[in-house]
């Protein structure tokens, strides 16, 4: 299989080339070729971006992000619950079998992709490449809070399988009120206290500002000579004859048209992927079509409350919700200030994207994809009738459901806001024809010289596994070369902690002091 950086180890940079198409049309802009072109500003365009020019300072990168600043989108603080997924609180990821069994393996394993992204951004705050880490991370404990004799049993068993597991180390369980309300006062006050209730916790969980990280992230690789292109809407994605890609780009501020070509595309646009890996016009991308869910979040900057909450407390799903529904009463510490947030309320909308058209899923329907995408319509019923529930859903019963987790709040304390748009995976199955997936799935054309990533949760908190799946599946030549770089950076990479407790409580000790944590986190 051929790849972008087939041969030799020199560098791809080529330099600017003059565009004939320049001389002649005054309104396009010269072309130039360059080595790596990242479409979307968003968290898994930066963390690639940083990883290529650690492993590649010589390379030419350019992004292009359509909107005015980068992570606006689900990189946002605001459009997303910035969890830092380690499956300390996530229920969904160690569901219930039918058997009343519940298997940590998932739970486990997302736990360690997230400390892959953590070591790496370690790494980069002791070298001096992220500044202060307060900025984008902060101690905050993770909770569990459940409701009901069965769900009480759920959540004791699920503790027991985690209990003895390294990277779970000091969880805690309770069945006691008293004690929910030294943990987290909000969920105890006013509770009947002859409902059956139960809750796990564990101190070292952090809370993630994704956008922020974002920006220091594209701030970082800007220094190392990147070029970073906001109001930047890349229309068409075309492969040429000699192997490279030529973008095509209007400016969503003049309307002036550029066109650029690159040896290596990522398409890291969020819900705008899947319109431009089809446009692409590879194989790879056909079966695959994208479901839609809106949400939206009540949120409350009053200090009274925000002080009597330090933790982001997660629940179980209601049937029938997708995953990303899981209601949870979240601390959230954006550019600085706290702020206490619950949700998410689900919806739907033909959006791929908040700031995008109405006409994005008709758009994506292809003659390859729309078989898998009914098949999916057919077995989803439940969800959609969920869906549409939430979306008719009055003001007073969102208010309900966080009176589930807060008993005394009241209506004026919290505003509704909307949060980012997920668009989740719809894909052909050999079995049911097609399967929504929940997660996300990495597209890689078959010559490693364009890539993509679909889906959503646990999205951010994972990006740096899968970036490096990304270059590990496109630079296959290359990837022995970086991989002692790689190490270096993180250096667990290509282990599994969870198997080593002491390895698991090394790496926990030096990430939280690189970072800043609290010793133990």
């Amino acid at each position: 299989m051929s790849c972008p950086s087939s041969g030799a180890q020199a560098p791809l940079r080529i330099g600017s080339v003059p565009s004939p198409a320049a001389t002649r049309l005054r309104l396009v802009q010269s072309e130039e070729t360059v080595d790596v072109v990242l479409i979307g500003g968003g968290i898994m365009s930066a963390t690639l971006g940083t990883l290529l020019s650690e492993l590649e300072p010589e390379w030419s990168i350019r992004v292009y992000e359509r909107l005015g600043e980068v992570a606006q989108e689900s990189s946002n603080a605001w459009n997303n619950a910035g969890t830092g997924h380690a499956a300390l609180c996530e229920l969904n990821y160690m569901p219930e079998a039918p058997d009343g069994s519940v298997d940590a393996a998932k739970a486990i394993s997302i736990n360690e992709q997230f400390q892959i992204s953590r070591q790496l951004w370690a790494s980069l705050v002791q070298a001096g490449s992220l500044p202060d880490p307060s900025g984008f991370i902060n101690a905050t404990p993770h909770m569990t809070f459940v409701r009901g004799a069965d769900n009480v049993a759920y959540l004791k068993r699920r503790y027991e399988a985690l209990r003895d597991q390294p990277l779970f180390g000091g969880i805690e369980y309770t069945e006691d009120i008293d004690v929910i309300a030294e943990w987290a006062p909000l969920l105890a006050v006013k509770r009947n206290r002859k409902q059956k209730v139960a809750a796990t916790r564990i101190v070292a969980g952090t809370d993630v500002d994704f956008g922020a990280l974002t920006r220091m992230l594209f701030d970082t690789i800007s220094d190392r000579g990147a070029i970073v292109e906001k109001n930047h809407h890349v229309t068409a994605l075309k492969r040429r004859a000699d192997g490279t890609w030529r973008l095509k780009l209007r400016h969503t501020v003049g309307g002036t048209p550029k066109q650029i070509d690159a040896k290596f595309v990522f398409v890291g646009a969020g819900g705008g992927a899947l319109a431009l890996l089809q446009h692409s016009g590879i194989p790879e991308i056909r079966g695959y079509g994208g479901f839609p869910i809106s949400g939206q979040f009540l949120r409350t900057t009053n200090p009274a409350i925000v002080a009597q909450h330090r933790a982001k407390v997660y629940g179980k799903a209601a049937v029938g919700a997708p995953p990303m529904s899981v209601p949870h009463l979240d601390t959230r510490i954006v550019d600085g200030e706290t702020a206490v947030l619950f949700g998410p309320y689900a919806g739907f909308t033909p959006k791929f994207l908040k700031s995008s058209t109405w006409f994005d899923l008709p758009f994506s329907v292809r003659w390859h994809n729309i078989g898998p995408m009914l098949q999916v319509a057919v077995r989803n019923l439940d969800l959609m009738k969920y869906l549409i529930g939430e979306v008719v859903a009055s003001r007073e019963k969102k208010m309900k459901a966080l009176r589930q987790f807060m008993p005394t709040a009241k209506t004026d304390d919290w505003e509704l806001i909307t949060a980012g748009q997920r668009v989740q995976v719809m894909k052909k199955d050999p079995e049911k024809g097609g399967v929504l997936q929940f997660g996300t799935e990495v597209i890689t054309g078959a010559d490693g010289t364009i890539a993509g990533l679909l889906g959503a949760s646990p999205g951010a908190s994972t990006a740096a596994p899968i970036m490096l799946d990304v270059l590990s599946r496109c630079f296959p030549d290359r990837y022995a070369g970086w991989l002692p770089r790689l190490r270096e950076l993180i250096p667990a990479y290509g282990t599994k902690l969870n198997d080593d407790p002491e390895a698991a409580r090394a790496s926990l000790d030096a990430t939280a002091a690189a970072l800043k944590l609290p010793a133990g986190s």
